[in-house]
C-alpha cells in the first residue's frame, strides 16, 4: 500500500462512510499530507502498514516545535484518525498513535457577543448600498438561527417554510434539520429577496440560492467572514469575532433564559449532546438559578 493511494482511499472513507464536509476532508487530508511531506524531506522509506510508533513520534517532536499545543493536539489527532481507518479496513492491527499523549490543553470558551454588540453590528450596516440589506438578513439570520456558514450559504428559497415558522437546514453529513425562525428575521428575508435579488442577473444554478454576489453567484464562506470582519471594525468591536461567534451566541443566549439544552442540540444539528454543552459556557449563577427554580428541596 503507497501514501498516495491510502489518502485517497481514506478522503472517499470520509465523504461515504463518514459523511463529512469538505472542509473536515480537507483538514484530516492536511495532517496525513504532513507526515508524508517529513518522510519524502527526510527520505524515509516506509509504508502506511509498515511505520511505527518511533517514526511517528520522531515526525510529531519535529513538526511540532512551532505550533502551539491546541495545534499540536490536532494533530495527533488527526494522524490517529488515519491509522484509526486503516485497522477498520483491515489494513493494520495496530494504531502507532496509541502510546503519543496530546498535550494537555484547557477547554477554549466560545467568545460570545452581548444583544447590544450584536444590535450596534446591525446598526453599523449602510442600508442605503445594496447590499446592505443582504449584509443586515446574513447577521440577523446567522444569530437568530444559530446556523453555520456552510449551512447559511447553501440556503434555498425552497427551504423556507415561513408559513409554518421553520427553516430547512442542510447541516454536516447532508443530515437535514429544521429550525424555528423568528418573523423580524423572515421580515428581512422577503425584504431582502423582494427589493435587492429580484433584481440580480442570476446565473445558471443559483436560481434557488437565498443569498447572492452581485454577480448573481452563491456567496463564499469567505466573503461572509469578510463581511463580519468589516462589520465589526466598522462597529467599533475589540473582540476576535467570526460568523461562528453568532451561533456560539445563539445557543448562549438561550441557555442562559432557561431553554432546554436537549431543544438546543436539536436547533444547532449536534449529533451528541456533549458537543452543545461545549458552546455552554455556563456561570455559576446560572446553574444556581437552575437549582433554585427546579429543585424540590429548594
Amino acid at each position: 500500500m503507497k501514501w498516495k493511494s491510502s489518502l485517497q482511499d481514506y478522503r472517499s472513507y470520509l465523504k461515504i462512510e463518514k459523511g463529512f464536509a469538505i472542509n473536515s476532508i480537507e483538514s484530516y487530508s492536511n495532517d496525513v499530507k504532513k507526515l508524508i511531506s517529513y518522510l519524502e524531506k527526510n527520505e524515509i522509506i516506509t509504508s502506511p502498514i509498515a511505520i511505527n510508533q518511533v517514526e511517528i513520534q520522531q515526525f510529531i517532536y519535529t513538526t511540532s516545535k512551532d505550533i502551539n499545543a491546541r495545534s499540536q493536539a490536532r494533530l495527533i489527532s488527526g494522524i490517529r484518525n488515519f491509522f484509526d481507518y486503516l485497522i477498520f479496513e483491515d489494513y493494520r492491527k495496530d494504531n502507532p498513535t496509541d502510546l503519543i499523549e496530546s498535550p494537555k490543553i484547557g477547554r477554549k470558551l466560545p467568545d460570545t457577543l452581548a444583544l447590544e454588540e450584536i444590535d450596534l453590528l446591525i446598526n453599523s450596516i449602510d442600508l442605503s448600498e445594496p447590499q446592505g440589506e443582504r449584509n443586515r438578513t446574513i447577521i440577523e439570520l446567522l444569530y437568530s438561527c444559530g446556523l453555520r456558514v456552510s449551512e447559511l450559504i447553501n440556503l434555498q428559497l425552497s427551504d423556507l417554510f415561513f408559513d409554518e415558522g421553520f427553516i430547512r437546514v442542510l447541516g454536516k453529513g447532508n443530515k437535514q434539520r429544521f429550525v424555528p425562525i423568528n418573523t423580524q428575521t423572515q421580515k428581512y428575508i422577503e425584504l431582502y429577496t423582494n427589493t435587492i435579488r429580484i433584481h440580480l442577473k442570476i446565473k445558471k444554478g443559483f436560481e434557488d440560492t437565498v443569498f447572492l454576489n452581485r454577480r448573481g453567484k452563491k456567496l463564499t464562506r469567505v466573503m461572509i467572514f469578510t463581511i463580519v470582519k468589516n462589520l465589526a471594525i466598522k462597529a467599533g468591536i475589540k473582540k476576535k469575532i467570526s460568523p461562528h461567534t453568532f451561533r456560539h451566541s445563539f445557543a448562549t443566549h438561550l441557555l442562559e433564559r432557561g431553554a432546554d439544552l436537549i431543544a438546543i442540540q436539536q436547533m444547532l444539528g449536534h449529533e451528541n449532546i456533549t458537543t452543545t454543552e461545549i458552546y455552554m459556557h455556563l456561570d455559576k449563577s446560572f446553574l444556581k438559578q437552575v437549582v433554585d427554580t427546579f429543585h424540590p428541596r429548594k
